[in-house]
């Protein structure tokens, strides 16, 4: 195996896996030029009492987020409290073809909404089969081969 698992899987967005007040937390936008493709996956920790979670892709013309808009089809099911979904992931995939390339848009983010009461949560963001030099995020610490 020449290519090291890192390599073709590495870490570019993340929501900090915290106790989060009910509102929206986004990743960065990843340039989707630099992968084939990306796997984000949302995380429920405990979730409050009566708490909803949910997870969508987002796509921008831009690192900065310009023209930000929803992906069609790349929602999660919403996590619920009531359904026993504590302590769940679910998990989006998308493929660099599946943006608005017609309408110029290059950049995707995970976005998750925790409604109605503080919950545990957090998201990674994994891009795979980067077309040139896997870079994976400053906040990651380690590497170990």
């Amino acid at each position: 195996m020449n290519q090291k698992p890192n390599d073709a899987a590495t870490v570019v967005g993340v929501i900090d896996p915290d106790v989060h007040t009910a509102g929206a937390y986004s990743t960065g936008w990843v340039n989707m030029g630099l992968y084939n493709a990306i796997q984000a996956i949302a995380m429920a920790g405990t979730l409050g009492a009566s708490a909803t979670l949910d997870a969508k892709l987002e796509q921008a013309t831009d690192s900065s987020g310009t023209g930000v808009k929803d992906i069609t089809g790349k929602s999660i099911v919403q996590l619920t409290q009531a359904g026993t979904d504590s302590d769940k992931q679910a998990i989006i995939l998308l493929r660099d073809d599946e943006l608005d390339v017609d309408n110029s848009f290059t950049h995707a983010r995970l976005t998750i909404t925790i409604g109605t009461a503080t919950s545990d949560a957090g998201a990674i963001v994994l891009g795979h089969y980067c077309r040139y030099t896997s870079t994976a995020l400053a906040s990651v610490d380690e590497v170990v081969e």
